[in-house]
């Protein structure tokens, strides 16, 4: 595959002077929801101006994975085959706790780019979580990986400044258990909150690689409009030079 998006990374890939760095986990959420037409929207903000990555671009909201996201307790667990195809071609150690921190990650940092807690009201008493979870535990909202599912990953080509192993999950807007009143997150990372359709996201400024993961989205709901677990995902990356899309 060297046309489009391949031909550009591939000559961005050969530009690029910074020595070879190993890509540390990310992941980001896309929310979806329909409105009453039947058209899907999905959560976008702008990054931005002063960061010194993707500036002033709609991103989904999302982020590195931190050490502490493994250690959560009290998460209601993914779907098993979207846990079985996260841990294919772990590039390290696998193990539960690191594939669970994956979508802890993307939602923790949905709610702080965004003001959006993605969970389930706890029947019974606060749950224990831990650090960066504080205002799920003070809202009884357990982190519910069960209706999140996997659409892509994507890794950063070689000799760039930052590179990242992207996990990028979908879920339905019925997933959110409660939002800020303000409209976006304590972080202040993204501003312009918006809900574009896919259509209209895809003329945003936006990443060449989010520009693609919402043409692969499209391409999917169109066939499986639910997001079964069972669809097989695209996976981008690159191979001694060369662009690879696989699907997992």
């Amino acid at each position: 595959m060297k046309s489009g998006m391949a031909a550009k990374l591939a000559r961005d890939e050969q530009a690029g002077n910074h020595p070879y760095i190993r890509p540390k986990d990310a992941a980001t959420l896309l929310i979806l929801d329909r409105d009453n037409t039947g058209e899907v929207k999905v959560l976008m903000g702008r990054r931005h101006h002063r960061h010194a990555f993707m500036p002033g671009k709609f991103v989904f909201p999302g982020g590195r994975v931190d050490r502490t996201d493994s250690r959560i307790k009290g998460v209601l667990p993914y779907h098993p085959l979207v846990k079985a195809r996260l841990l294919k071609d772990l590039k390290s150690v696998k193990s539960e706790a690191r594939v669970s921190a994956f979508a802890l990650a993307a939602i923790r940092e949905t709610y702080e780019e965004a003001g959006i807690f993605v969970g389930r009201q706890a029947d019974a008493q606060a749950p224990r979580l831990g650090p960066g979870f504080e205002a799920f535990a003070d809202r009884g909202i357990a982190p519910d990986l069960g209706p999140l599912r996997m659409v892509a990953r994507a890794i950063t080509p070689p000799r760039r400044p930052r590179r990242f192993d992207t996990r990028f999950f979908a879920v339905w807007a019925d997933a959110i258990a409660d939002r800020l009143p303000e409209g976006h997150g304590p972080s202040g990372e993204l501003e312009d909150c918006v809900w574009p359709t896919l259509d209209d996201a895809r003329h945003m400024e936006l990443p060449l690689i989010t520009k693609t993961i919402l043409g692969d989205l499209e391409q999917r709901l169109e066939k499986d409009p639910d997001l079964s677990p069972e669809t097989a995902v695209p996976y981008y990356y690159f191979r001694k030079g060369e662009f690879m899309r696989d699907v997992i």
